[in-house]
């Protein structure tokens, strides 16, 4: 490819660049040199399910990875058992070295859905910083200062409502900075919420000797409410494993304005048909019911396959279009005390709480029945536990709806 053409795929739906010229020199050099760049991307795996919003720098490793470019997926099995901070109001419950273990190896395995596992090196970060003396421990904290770890605004935030820090999150930017200098990472990829992290990358490589990284930032993906970051934590997220009638359910959840992000930063469909569907929505020739219906039909069709993504889509139009779903669906939310400590409520629960059943016995004799349906998934278990989401749609026989809002 010319050095334009790569540019083009290295920027195609990035947030910000640090720095764009800089990024062009690499490439023109590496070009000269016939070698690659190496790219990082790293991920604590906090927990073991990947979700769209996962997939958002994944999929761009993916087009860099297909243009020649070395990937190195690196598993933050170290700084996992701190929990980046990165945009969080308090201190993150740490992890066992074996909860990281079990997550890191379903991780992995999804992630593979998405890259080449032939072409890409994968590094796990406590081989480095497990290594580390003490004295190398305060040496790498010496080469920043308490101001410059303040300027982050979630510290500052904590700081200043006197919400408590604990010392070793401020080592968490450090240790991911340091990633980069172990790895001699060329470009690393992260979203824009990890700017202070990157930028702590490009600072120690150049206290280390080495030529700083290029940056990479990416929009973050909002979840089902619209408001939110997708997260497992709020119950907004579509998982990459999940059933192909759920994901597709969940995905003409999302509101209107958020089709055209999706379109762009979780599906293969090229960059001028999406123009063309943001053309015709404006234009009112293309219906959002009909271009949302598309959208779910690629999500699926990337996880599941072509044929997957038509009988979800045949399961949702029985349902949904077929099944007269009223305009006006009661909207409820839920007491967070009906969640359990890993957010899900009993299915039984929640159809009393909803007010769809009048009582436990009732609820576990119309799941029994195949009478029960959630987000177009028919649920025959009266024991299972239900992940809440926004726009979560429960149906009891042919009349009987509820919304989460």
């Amino acid at each position: 490819m010319t050095l334009d053409e790569q540019m083009e795929v290295f920027l195609r739906g990035t947030a910000e660049v640090i720095s764009p010229e800089e990024l062009r020199e690499k490439l023109r050099r590496a070009d000269q040199e016939g070698r690659p760049l190496r790219i990082k991307l790293g991920v604590d795996p906090s927990a073991p399910e990947i979700h769209l919003g996962h997939t958002v720098p994944l999929r761009k490793l993916r087009q860099l990875q297909q243009i020649g470019h070395q990937i190195i997926f690196l598993v933050g099995d170290f700084t996992g058992r701190i929990g980046d901070p990165s945009g969080r109001s308090e201190t993150r419950k740490q992890l066992t070295e074996e909860q990281m273990a079990i997550n890191a190896k379903t991780y992995t395995d999804q992630v593979f859905k998405i890259l080449d596992r032939e072409k890409t090196i994968v590094e796990y970060n406590s081989h480095w910083l497990g290594a580390l003396t003490f004295s190398e421990v305060i040496q790498l904290a010496a080469k920043t200062t308490v101001a410059r770890i303040l300027e982050r605004d979630d510290f500052a935030t904590r700081f200043a409502e006197n919400r408590p820090i604990g010392l070793h999150e401020f080592l968490y930017p450090l240790m991911q900075g340091y990633d980069s200098v172990a790895l001699k990472a060329d470009v690393e990829l992260g979203g824009t919420d990890q700017k202070f992290n990157l930028l702590m990358g490009r600072q120690l490589q150049r206290d280390f000797g080495l030529e700083p990284q290029i940056c990479l930032m990416l929009p973050i993906l909002e979840g089902l409410d619209g408001n939110q970051k997708m997260s497992k934590s709020l119950g907004n997220y579509i998982g990459i494993d999940e059933p192909p009638a759920e994901m597709y359910g969940k995905t003409m959840a999302i509101p209107d304005d958020l089709m055209l992000k999706y379109y762009e930063l979780v599906t293969d469909v090229p960059m001028a048909e999406i123009r063309s569907i943001k053309s015709g929505l404006e234009k009112g020739t293309i219906h959002p019911r009909d271009a949302k219906m598309r959208l779910a039909r690629e999500i699926v069709t990337l996880y599941h396959g072509q044929e997957a993504a038509l009988e979800a889509e045949e399961a949702f139009k029985a349902v949904f279009q077929q099944g007269d779903i009223p305009d006006d669906v009661p909207e409820f939310s839920l007491a967070p005390e009906l969640l359990d400590e890993n957010g899900h409520i009993w299915i039984v629960r929640l159809l009393t709480s909803l007010e769809l059943c009048a009582s436990s016995s009732e609820a576990r004799r119309l799941i029994r029945q195949g009478a029960v349906s959630i987000d177009n998934v028919k649920q025959k278990d009266p024991e299972a536990l239900v992940k809440p989401h926004a726009g979560l749609l429960v149906r009891v026989g042919k009349r009987r709806f509820a919304r989460l809002i």
